[in-house]
């Protein structure tokens, strides 16, 4: 594992390896036990979207491991201002010991990793999110217990948080199920792998047939970052799919539910049904913290 690109280059190995990390990490920083595996090392953080919990748990993430976060915005750099991806990556790499982007093109996170000679994470790009689908992965085992014979139904946008959401579930043995609308599938690159796994994988545009018999319901904003100009559009699209009472009932009983934040309450989720499980929520967010600090251990240390 020389980057985190994307859930597709990851093996099941990695990926459990990666979460047991994120555990133990978990574990020493709530008993107050010191883990500096990356004192000295710096991590530039390159932002070309917003983000709240992208920088605040890379950089605490950082500091908790005793290393050196640098923020970079846009502004501050010359890439997309006439300096080819080429460049700014090997120049950074002669500064830095990682790269996180959090970006719009994924040949952007990927054209880093190729002319750079240092580890790169993608925070985000319009095509997955792996780190997000880690955390959810951490807190579903966390809630759950083991990944066996479980199942996970996605509501929403065949974006890039389904995309992630797919490739990662599928890898460490759940069954997926995901409901969108018929112009809103994932890309064929995604459903030619979860083809693989024969009647593990299903997708429709009922989101009561693939919630039933859930044990993990997941849900995204209907309209990403970008894509506001299309947000009455969306909401049309979108009209029904909502993880509501109706659809908890047509899950199992004790079924979990996730949203990576933020949330549109009354829209892809009801205020009602966002209480009920705040807690398996917002234990999602915070373990963005620890996977991410167990992906920089595992590049950089």
């Amino acid at each position: 594992m020389k980057h985190l690109l994307k859930m597709l280059d990851l093996s099941t190995e990695e990926i459990i390896d990666i979460l047991n990390l994120a555990d133990q990490l978990k574990y020493e920083l709530k008993h107050g036990i010191p883990h500096p595996h990356l004192k000295g090392k710096t991590l530039g953080m390159i932002f070309q979207k917003a983000s709240t919990r992208t920088r605040v748990s890379f950089e605490t993430g950082m500091y908790q491991l005793g290393g050196y976060p640098l923020f970079l915005s846009s502004n501050d750099l010359q890439i997309g201002r006439g300096e080819p991806v080429q460049d700014t990556a090997r120049v950074l790499s002669r500064y830095l010991d990682g790269i996180m982007i959090r970006t719009f093109e994924q040949k952007e996170v990927e054209d880093l990793a190729e002319y750079g000679s240092i580890p790169i994470i993608n925070g985000l790009t319009d095509f997955c999110h792996p780190c997000q689908v880690l955390a959810d992965l951490m807190t579903i085992r966390e809630f759950k217990g083991s990944f066996d014979g479980l199942k996970m139904c996605f509501i929403g946008d065949g974006n890039n948080m389904a995309n992630s959401l797919i490739v990662g579930c599928l890898k460490v043995g759940m069954s997926v199920a995901i409901a969108c609308p018929d112009d809103y599938q994932p890309p064929k690159e995604i459903l030619d792998f979860a083809a693989a796994y024969g009647d593990k994988f299903v997708m429709t545009n009922s989101p009561a047939e693939a919630a039933k018999g859930a044990d993990v319901l997941i849900t995204d904003v209907w309209a990403s970052m970008g894509q506001e100009g299309e947000s009455e559009k969306r909401k049309k699209a979108f009209a029904g799919y909502q993880i509501n009472d109706e659809l908890m009932a047509a899950a199992n009983s004790d079924a979990m539910v996730l949203h990576c934040l933020p949330a549109h309450r009354e829209e892809e989720i009801t205020a009602k049904v966002f209480e009920a499980h705040a807690n398996e929520i917002f234990e999602e967010a915070e373990n963005r913290l620890h996977a991410q600090k167990a992906v920089m251990v595992k590049l950089m240390a």
